[in-house]
This record gives structure tokens, C-alpha cells and sequence, in this order.
């Protein structure tokens, strides 16, 4: 099909594979008067998932379909539930509508934080599109072909954020909600891929176990798997000044392709 579809929420790439890339977190854009109630170093967006919808490009060339959102998580976080449960209790971390920063620092300044109209408000205008076309998305293709993957593209700076975790972070984490969101199978080929490959230090199912999107659309005995792979940034980018680095990516992108390809086997 390959039938690009923008609008100013999202832009989603239909492929032809049973195998779907959300990247919830690559937008960065923040309305002006949004970023006007923000303190400065919130308005460069830095808890971005800087360059991942570049990284996971190639994967049109398998026949996924892409999905990717145009505003920033700090606007409102598409991988967190609409009634902003916390996905991991006990643990530090960011909510729907975040007012603190990977950094403890605080998103807004003093005042401005968003209300509980606000966030309603949000979630009707950013997280029910990119979700109805998630759910779109993920139904076309299981209708389609029995069965398909709805694979979860994220990164963090992962050398130092004691907000949210100790000492480095893996390079590579997979996250299958336990075992949940995927079959077993499905699960035991990545992790021959992760084992076989010699670049990158990796966990499954560690710190970041998947996200509300792996853990609420991941049903396998419907046919619908789910899995999320944060990487950690310093592999394919700089992390202070979020710049790109091809060398590093190229040798990373091999690594995600037999990935991708092991989840198509």
C-alpha cells in the first residue's frame, strides 16, 4: 500500500508487512504559548527520543508501517495511560501531562503548570488521533495477515539520570511487559539476536519493561505482539548536543534490522 498519511498530529507510513513502528516519543514540537509557560532549558524538549524515527527509516524498506507524532512528550506522552496511571509504582517517573524532566528539573515555570481541564483538554486533542490510528493501523494489518507486530521504537540518555535509574543504563533494553506482550517465541528469537550480536551490552525486561502502548495493545492470543526497545542514546548520537552521528547509527541500524526481521520469521 505504501500510502502516506499526514496531519499535525501524526504522520503514519501504511506498509504492506505485518509489522507496525510506533515512535511515540520522536516529536519535539512546542507550541509557542505552551513553551512561553516553560522554563528554558524544558523549551528544547531534551527528554526527546532525538532521531529515532532516522534510525528506524529502513524499516519501510521491510514493509512496516511507521507511525510517528509531531509534538513533544512534554505536550502530552503518547506511550502513558489517558488516566495517567503510573506505570511503574514506586519508581520515579514522568506522568501524562509531565511537569518534571528526566532530570528532576521542573518543565514549567512557577504557576504555569497545566490544569486538570488542561490535560483533558490534550488528551483530546493529541493522544485519542495518534491512538484511533495506532488502533487503525494495528487492525488493518491483523486483519490483513492473521497476525502482526506492533514494535515500540524508543531512547534515552542513558549515561546518567539518576532521576529514574542508577549508574548506565544497557544499551539496548527489550521490554515484553514480563512476557506478556508477546509470545514466547516471539521473545526468544530477539533475545538470539541480542545474544548473537557483539557491539551492545543489553537487558530484557529490566528498568523499562514496556510502556502503557506495549502493555495495553500487546495480545497475543488475538494475534496483536508487542514489544518496545529503548536504546540508550549515546550509540547512535550525542547526548549533550543531541547531534546525529551516521557512523555510530549505521553499525546500531544492523543490529534493529535483524531485529525487525526476526519478528517478520
Amino acid at each position: 500500500m505504501n500510502v502516506p498519511h499526514d496531519n499535525d498530529i501524526y504522520t503514519l507510513h501504511r506498509g504492506t508487512a505485518p509489522l507496525l513502528v510506533s515512535l511515540p516519543h520522536d516529536g519535539s514540537h512546542i507550541p509557542d504559548e505552551l513553551a512561553a509557560r516553560m522554563v528554558p532549558s524544558a523549551r528544547r524538549a531534551p527528554d526527546t527520543d532525538w532521531h529515532v524515527s532516522l534510525l528506524y527509516d529502513f524499516a519501510k524498506e521491510l514493509g512496516a508501517s511507521i507511525i510517528v507524532p509531531r509534538h513533544s512528550r512534554y505536550v502530552i506522552d503518547l506511550n502513558r495511560p489517558p488516566d495517567d496511571t503510573s506505570l511503574y509504582p514506586g519508581q520515579n517517573t514522568t506522568g501524562l501531562c509531565p511537569i518534571v524532566q528526566f532530570t528532576g528539573e521542573p518543565v514549567y515555570l512557577e504557576g504555569q503548570t497545566p490544569g486538570e481541564d488542561e490535560v483533558l483538554a490534550r488528551v483530546d486533542h493529541y493522544w485519542r488521533p495518534y491512538h484511533e490510528a495506532l488502533r487503525a493501523e494495528i487492525e488493518r494489518l491483523r486483519t490483513t495477515h492473521g497476525r502482526m507486530v506492533l514494535w515500540e521504537g524508543h531512547s534515552i540518555r542513558g549515561s546518567q539520570l539518576p532521576f529514574l535509574f542508577d549508574g548506565r543504563l544497557p544499551d539496548l533494553n527489550l521490554g515484553t511487559s514480563g512476557g506478556a506482550s508477546c509470545s514466547p517465541a516471539l521473545q526468544q528469537r530477539l533475545q538470539a539476536v541480542l545474544e548473537g550480536q557483539i557491539d551492545y551490552d543489553y537487558v530484557v525486561n529490566g528498568r523499562f519493561k514496556g510502556g502503557y502502548i506495549t502493555r495495553h495493545y500487546g495480545r497475543p492470543p488475538l494475534g496483536v505482539e508487542a514489544v518496545q526497545l529503548e536504546i540508550s542514546q549515546r550509540n547512535y548520537m550525542d547526548e549533550d548536543s543531541f547531534a546525529y552521528d551516521a557512523g555510530k547509527a549505521a553499525v546500531l541500524q544492523a543490529v534493529i534490522r535483524r531485529l525487525l526481521m526476526a519478528t517478520l520469521a
